[in-house]
């Protein structure tokens, strides 16, 4: 499995809104300069994310964008099977696994669903509050576009 942008953008704009988390919403507008990130990019990911239950939307002038769970209760596998689809090195370890005439028998299949159970527990207990903490460890001085907006609100 290679994660895209949009596993890359996702997780980015998450750990912003984790930032940010009890001090309402942040603006798409915010989110997208602070990460460097296109806002018409960013609201397509942020569909997705909607749908599945793990941001919440406002309207209006205060309006934008927050977790709809503590940070730490949504893990970056929530995120990455939203906008990548499934935990999956290969197609025949997949959920709905792609038929193959020798998955019964298939030697590499086994190292293949060994890796995704690799994958799948690393993702599954990474959540964003232990990647908003790890970000807080870069120093100030760092070029880190986290540690920049942490910095930053912070000092609101």
């Amino acid at each position: 499995m290679r994660i895209t942008s949009k596993g890359e953008y996702g997780v980015r704009a998450m750990l912003e809104l984790a930032i940010h988390y009890g001090q309402g919403p942040i603006s798409i507008s915010a989110i997208a300069k602070k990460q460097e990130i296109s806002e018409h990019y960013l609201e397509h990911l942020f569909a997705s994310l909607r749908d599945a239950g793990l941001i919440t939307s406002f309207r209006g002038a205060h309006g934008g964008y927050e977790l709809a769970r503590a940070p730490e209760e949504i893990s970056i596998g929530d995120i990455i099977r939203v906008l990548e689809g499934p935990i999956a090195p290969m197609d025949c370890v997949a959920k709905d696994p792609v038929f193959c005439t020798r998955m019964g028998n298939c030697a590499t299949r086994v190292l293949w669903k060994k890796l995704q159970t690799s994958m799948e527990k690393v993702l599954e207990s990474t959540t964003l509050a232990w990647l908003y903490e790890e970000a807080k460890k870069f120093d100030a001085e760092d070029d880190s576009l986290c540690n920049a907006s942490i910095t930053k609100s912070n000092e609101e």
